[in-house]
């Protein structure tokens, strides 16, 4: 497992576990970042990531997507 961060651009994995806080990970779960989904870093720009997740393009901070474990 590694955070979302660290993923390579255009590399689809799967979420396997959502950290952070209680309202952290409700407001990750909301914008479809649930485990078992694929994700796709689509590209990262001065440590903001643009990814793909369930059909939308969703853009997040790289302290967000640290939280995120693929």
């Amino acid at each position: 497992m590694m955070p979302l961060s660290m993923v390579k651009e255009g590399e689809e994995n799967i979420i396997q576990r959502v950290g952070g806080k209680e309202e952290t990970r409700r407001f990750l779960e909301n914008l479809g970042f649930v485990i078992g989904s694929p994700v796709t870093v689509v590209s990262e720009i001065g440590g903001n990531m643009i990814v793909n997740i369930k059909d939308s393009r969703v853009a997040i901070g790289k302290d967000m997507a640290n939280k995120i474990m693929v």
